[in-house]
């Protein structure tokens, strides 16, 4: 499993939003200018999250972008599986039921069953608001004399 550049940018303009918005819209060119990523990927991603009712919309000059719940509302899994679809190591488990001719006798299913579920757990263990934590935590360790 490798997380495309779709993935980890609607992580990141989620997290900027989080840690940006202040209860007011935020703009796609300051997203791109903060997190380096292009305006144009970021229209990419947009409509995908905001279908999914991620993104409450504003239009107009003080237009933009803000989250719909607040950022410990947000699972990684959920915004990852979003993105990318499944986050299953194999094809065989990408399905609710597995349809391989081989699951039977597959000696290695186990295995990548056991894979997927401490992937979920842990992308589904983790929050936006937990990661803007971390991040303040390690900020706050570091200091200068």
């Amino acid at each position: 499993m490798k997380i495309s550049t779709k993935g980890r940018y609607a992580l990141r303009m989620l997290l900027d939003l989080a840690e940006n918005a202040d209860g007011s819209f935020v703009s796609l060119k300051e997203i791109s200018e903060r997190q380096n990523i292009s305006k144009k990927y970021l229209e990419q991603i947009v409509p995908v999250l905001h279908r999914s009712n991620i993104l409450i919309t504003g239009r107009g000059y003080q237009g933009g972008y803000k989250l719909s719940k607040s950022p410990d509302k947000y699972k990684v899994g959920d915004i990852l599986r979003l993105t990318e679809g499944s986050l299953a190591p194999v094809a065989c488990l990408e399905q609710a039921e597995n349809t391989c001719e081989r699951s039977a006798d597959c000696i290695t299913l186990p295995l990548w069953k056991g894979l997927y579920k401490v992937i979920n757990e842990y992308l589904d263990g983790i929050t936006l608001q937990d990661i803007i934590d971390s991040r303040k935590r390690l900020d706050s360790d570091s200091y200068i004399i």
